[in-house]
């Protein structure tokens, strides 16, 4: 198994009703979260992101005119232990590159059943309730915080 390198997108799903995409991780079924993967050697975030969105939720933004939103910063997280085995030796710090993608509400979703079990569409409360990773939390939050009438 080729090493994972420590980088890695956070793709932020919401539809034009204000819902969150979550998805339930089938390595871990408490574990619910928003598109994330590895960045692949050669690979831009931005790519990844595009090639995640495809691969975990069959949603091809491309094909749809959708665009992916790139976030002006990134965050910096330990690594799981149960999932340092993925990583080289010295990899503890992962670093995630923040996008997010308003989809329109109708908008099909087909899981990768190699990942995930199950998804939901939420409102933001119920997705900051439901979300496991702190980085996955704020994102939501601060999109949330956009939503707000000013």
């Amino acid at each position: 198994m080729t090493q994972r390198q420590p980088y890695s997108v956070l793709v932020v799903i919401y539809n034009q009703s204000h819902e969150f995409l979550l998805l339930q991780r089938s390595d871990d079924p408490l574990f619910w979260q928003s598109v994330t993967g590895g960045i692949d050697q050669g690979e831009t975030p931005l790519q990844t992101a595009y090639r995640e969105l495809k691969e975990e939720t069959g949603i091809d933004a491309k094909a749809l005119g959708l665009e992916i939103v790139a976030h002006d910063h990134v965050n910096h997280y330990e690594i799981r232990p149960e999932w340092r085995h993925r990583y080289s030796a010295n990899d503890y710090i992962n670093t995630e590159y923040v996008f997010s993608i308003q989809v329109p509400n109708a908008t099909l979703v087909t899981l990768n059943p190699n990942e995930h079990l199950n998804y939901c569409w939420l409102d933001a409360q119920q997705a900051l309730d439901k979300v496991w990773s702190a980085s996955n939390r704020d994102e939501i939050a601060a999109l949330a915080q956009l939503f707000q009438p000013s």
